[in-house]
């Protein structure tokens, strides 16, 4: 028997409106504020009665920006240095089947047919297909073995961010972009220490290059905020 076909419930609205540049997993970057909009349908305070008692909620939702790209039983993940083979489903690719990605975020306000939430890696646009909140009892196995992410841990890099540069942004924009960047958003089979690299944040475009795990920010074009 054919399921019923899902659609999105809401979309969610970010400062990054490219896959570039995205944290790798949700709750990397804890100072990344994004909205989820529900649609209108959706958007009614009874739909949201009790969602303001939890700290965090799960998102289901759709890799729009892969729609055409094919899935594969294996993928190189980055955290393997893009060159090690995994099965899908041992990783979090966006190479997957049905596409779908899974991430946890703290709620920071809820509103008129919105949630304000913090450390989403989702980027603008992207459709949501469910919420449901994060309870700790059942969803927290902090004692659970993480296969080669137990091995292969991020090597942060540090950043500088010239002062006449950060100064377009505001505060809590520069602590976001500070721990985006940290994490190095360069695919991670990329060591050219000339190249100059970019992605979209807030409407500005962020151009960096990498030197030696030093990251620096040489400009910063402004487009419409």
């Amino acid at each position: 028997m054919m399921g019923k076909e899902i659609k999105p419930i809401a979309f969610f609205r970010s400062p990054l409106t490219s896959k570039f540049g995205l944290p790798r997993q949700s709750g990397l970057v804890e100072e990344l504020r994004g909205t989820v909009v529900l649609e209108p349908e959706y958007a009614h305070p009874e739909a949201l009665r009790g969602l303001e008692d939890f700290d965090y909620a799960w998102l289901i939702w759709g890799f729009s920006a892969n729609r055409d790209a094919d899935s594969q039983l294996t993928v190189r993940p980055p955290r393997l240095g893009g060159n090690q083979r995994v099965g899908v489903f041992a990783s979090r690719s966006p190479f997957r089947p049905n596409g779908l990605g899974l991430s946890c975020v703290r709620i920071e306000q809820i509103g008129k047919g919105k949630i304000s939430v913090r450390g989403a890696d989702l980027m603008d646009s992207t459709p949501i297909y469910d919420i449901k909140p994060y309870v700790p009892y059942a969803d927290a196995h902090p004692d659970a073995r993480g296969g080669f992410t137990d091995e292969k841990r991020w090597e942060k890099l540090q950043v500088v961010f010239p002062e006449h540069l950060s100064a377009l942004f505001t505060a809590d924009e520069q602590a976001a972009l500070e721990q985006l960047l940290a994490l190095d958003p360069r695919p991670h089979y990329h060591a050219d220490g000339a190249r100059v690299y970019g992605f979209p944040f807030g409407g500005c475009d962020v151009r960096f290059s990498v030197s030696g795990g030093v990251l620096t920010v040489v400009d910063v074009c402004r487009g419409e905020r």
